[in-house]
């Protein structure tokens, strides 16, 4: 087990990258000419070179990919990735993408090319590689520790990677998720010092599993008018088909598409008039696949650390699947896989899952009803076996997979389809989940207009925080302070209560940051207000806008990223902001702050480097302590979750810091910013001040459901040295402080004033 992933960009690119995987190309492909390094060879119709991919994440498109016959290095045309609408703060990212098989062989594999920047801020701009196997990524760099910013000419770029044996596929582009424009030219493949193409041939593993194409368009399966005993049948089927899944060996190996194999059986299950007819379809189905030879390290897990079970009695239900089935699966259950699978593996360094070969079936929009099915099937049995807060769920897993089948049979337009998704991913109560990306139909259905007047809750109640546009905001009439009681007519809690059930979060407090983001937004330029100013009910129309001319970065805690981390309050308190802070400037910030009386470390945004929450604890710690402990997934045993040793601080390498320390906390703390307040809550005397966390922490993995939907959950475990709780529950702080509406009027920050009190009083 390994810490949380290095970075945002990281976890949010690397890991949607592998759902971009083609199939197996041909030798002749990785010569220079085909590969298009020189970006010679243009697609006149998107204006893009043939043969990369973009990806370019956020609403509407927050950057822009095409050939520049402008500014290049050599030849006619450079590639050029700009942002459009990309706001400093956010966490978007645009990339350009090559893949090709790792046909070859080597020791290490080198990528050169010219690089040139035009006022990148707020992050940097960089090559990258990466290299693949079976099992996740083997090797990777973009260029983060070189940290290119500002503008820069063109300058000729290095990266160098081992090439293991195993390697199945080489990614590489460029990237950025700075505001600003990047080119980049003539790149150049070499493996051991020599030409790509002048590498010795290795053959590619092909699977079986590959090579089944037959329902990509479509499964042709209706699923109209669902009895009871067919929803009884397809529950079984649902079951049955994911345990299969990742148990079989033959499974594993990628002997079987098992989307394909799962729409060739349903048909028969679903027309089973009794349960003795479906067991028998299904124990001949699973025959079908193979025998399955004992397996002699199948040991049981009772001497292991163990966090989680598998939930799998309903094996042994013979009064459900009837003995001959049953047995086989619970002969299965203790000869199970036990070699690297070809449907999951975990991610290098931290060890949460990776879900790999899962088609998305991007076209159509809304899946037929079969894939409808699959996109149940495969997001529950996901959650079945490699969500390590399965147990926190607050209701029976079980259950809830009957209740979404007619849902998602009845869900026959793209925004219903969409909408069914949402509910169920919502039941798993993750802050981390969600249907994320440019899906247009969700952006849709929310509305691509924004009010240019920030909302948050408190006391209970929707209250104006803030502005998105210096100019815009104020326009609106809209005040700091003014508590919404209406929106087009609506009352504000009847809203809540209907967008509850749909929006995903671990607790409340985080499901009503999620809503009052969306609040104000809608389909149409102007929405009618009824607010609470002084005691008094003022009617106002406000103007929206489109999100491109607004900062909606600011949801994220921090409103100025350049501002600075460090600052020296009144009365001789720093004052340390960790969605600015970067590690490089820890050791002068923390020499100046020798000098201050108390340090306040506000964590209510998210850190700016994963690297702050180990190094920036070291300057506290008298003395070596632990602050955490991971559970992760076993894959030789789907559904069983060890706990791993404790995560530890180490001792300053001077005197620690002398003074009180204080860390600030919100709904807006989440995922590695509680990580990071985990860490420096361990620090001696330390006191969290402010309000419950998200609850959700621990590394994100990507589901992808058919219709081209991208989800996330929290792929690993997060606990303290003792094993409490911090998913759904968050960071309680020891100090309760909530803002008050007459705080947010009058502008103060009611959370830091505490900080400061606790401070100075004796």
């Amino acid at each position: 087990m390994g810490p949380p992933a290095i970075c945002v960009l990281m976890k949010h690119l690397f890991l949607c990258l592998g759902l971009l995987a083609g199939c197996t190309a041909a030798r002749a492909q990785t010569t220079p000419a085909a590969l298009n390094l020189d970006f010679e060879r243009i697609d006149h119709q998107t204006n893009r070179p043939t043969g990369w991919r973009a990806q370019l994440n956020g609403t509407n498109g927050a950057y822009e990919m095409v050939a520049d016959s402008v500014v290049r290095q050599q030849g006619k045309y450079s590639l050029r990735i700009r942002s459009v609408d990309k706001k400093p703060d956010s966490k978007e990212f645009g990339v350009a993408i090559l893949r090709i098989p790792a046909n070859f062989r080597g020791k290490t594999i080198r990528l050169t090319g010219f690089m040139k920047t035009e006022n990148i801020q707020g992050s940097y701009a960089g090559l990258w590689l990466r290299v693949d196997g079976d099992e996740g990524t083997l090797d990777f760099d973009n260029m983060s520790k070189l940290n290119v910013q500002g503008t820069t000419d063109w300058k000729r770029y290095t990266i160098e990677l081992a090439l293991d044996a195993s390697a199945q596929s080489v990614w590489l582009g460029g990237l950025t998720s700075g505001t600003g424009t990047m080119w980049i030219d003539d790149l150049a493949l070499t493996v051991d010092g020599k030409p790509l193409a002048k590498a010795p041939f290795k053959e590619i593993k092909r699977y079986k599993a590959a090579q089944d194409t037959a329902f990509r368009r479509g499964s042709g399966i209706a699923l109209d008018n669902l009895s009871p005993t067919q929803i009884d049948n397809l529950a079984v089927l649902g079951r049955v088909w994911g345990f299969v899944k990742y148990y079989h060996p033959a499974v594993a190996r990628g002997d079987y598409n098992w989307d394909a194999e799962l729409l060739r059986v349903l048909p028969k299950v679903l027309s089973s008039a009794t349960p003795q007819a479906r067991n028998e379809v299904l124990s001949a189905w699973l025959t079908s696949l193979g025998p399955v030879p004992a397996c002699a390290t199948c040991r049981q897990t009772s001497s292991l650390p163990i966090r989680l079970q598998p939930d799998l009695d309903w094996l042994t239900d013979e009064k459900q699947l009837g003995p001959a089935l049953s047995q086989q699966l619970e002969y299965l259950r203790r000869n199970r896989n036990q070699v690297p699978h070809y449907y999951v593996s975990d991610a290098p360094y931290s060890g949460n899952p990776v879900f790999h070969h899962e088609q998305a079936y991007a076209s159509p929009t809304t899946p037929d009803a079969g894939l409808r099915l699959l996109a149940l099937y495969r997001y529950w049995n996901m959650i079945a076996y490699f969500y390590p807060y399965r147990y926190a769920i607050g209701e029976d897993w079980q259950k809830v997979l009957p209740a979404f089948i007619p849902q998602f049979a009845a869900a026959r337009t793209d925004e219903q389809y969409r909408l069914t998704a949402l509910g169920l991913i919502t039941r798993i109560h993750d802050s981390h989940a969600n249907i994320f990306g440019t899906d247009k139909v969700m952006s849709a259905y929310y509305g691509l207009y924004y009010a240019p007047a920030q909302v948050r809750f408190a006391e209970g109640q929707a209250v104006v925080t803030g502005y998105y546009h210096d100019q815009l905001g104020p326009a609106t009439g809209l005040q700091k302070g003014d508590v919404v009681l209406q929106i087009d007519g609506v009352p504000v809690p009847d809203l809540v209560k209907a967008r509850l059930p749909l929006t995903p979060a671990s607790n409340e407090p985080t499901q009503l940051r999620n809503i009052a983001q969306n609040l104000l937004r809608g389909r149409t330029d102007q929405v009618k207000l009824l607010v609470r100013r002084d005691g008094r009910d003022l009617p106002l129309t406000v103007a929206r806008v489109p999100a491109a001319q607004l900062n909606l970065a600011l949801n994220n805690g921090t409103p100025d990223p350049k501002a600075p981390a460090w600052h020296v309050l009144p009365g001789n308190i720093g004052l340390l902001t960790m969605g600015t802070l970067h590690k490089d400037q820890l050791p002068t910030i923390m020499q100046a702050a020798k000098a201050t009386k108390g340090l306040v470390i506000d964590v209510r945004n998210y850190p700016a480097e994963f690297l702050v929450s180990y190094a920036l604890p070291q300057y506290l710690m008298p003395k070596k302590t632990a602050f955490g402990q991971f559970s992760g997934p076993q894959l030789n045993y789907p559904g069983v979750f060890l706990t791993a040793p404790p995560l530890t601080i180490p001792a300053s390498k001077g005197a620690p810091y002398a003074g009180k320390v204080v860390v600030l906390v919100n709904e807006l703390t989440q995922s590695l910013a509680e990580f990071t307040a985990m860490a420096l809550r361990a620090v001696p005397g330390a006191t969290v001040v402010g309000s419950t966390t998200a609850g959700a922490d621990g590394n994100v993995s990507t589901i992808v459901l058919p219709g081209n939907i991208s989800s996330w959950i929290s792929g690993l475990g997060v606990y303290y040295p003792d094993g409490r709780e911090t998913q759904r529950v968050g960071i309680v702080p020891d100090v309760v402080v909530q803002p008050t509406i007459e705080g947010i009027r009058a502008g103060r920050d009611e959370v830091l004033e505490r900080a400061v009190q606790l401070i100075e009083t004796p």
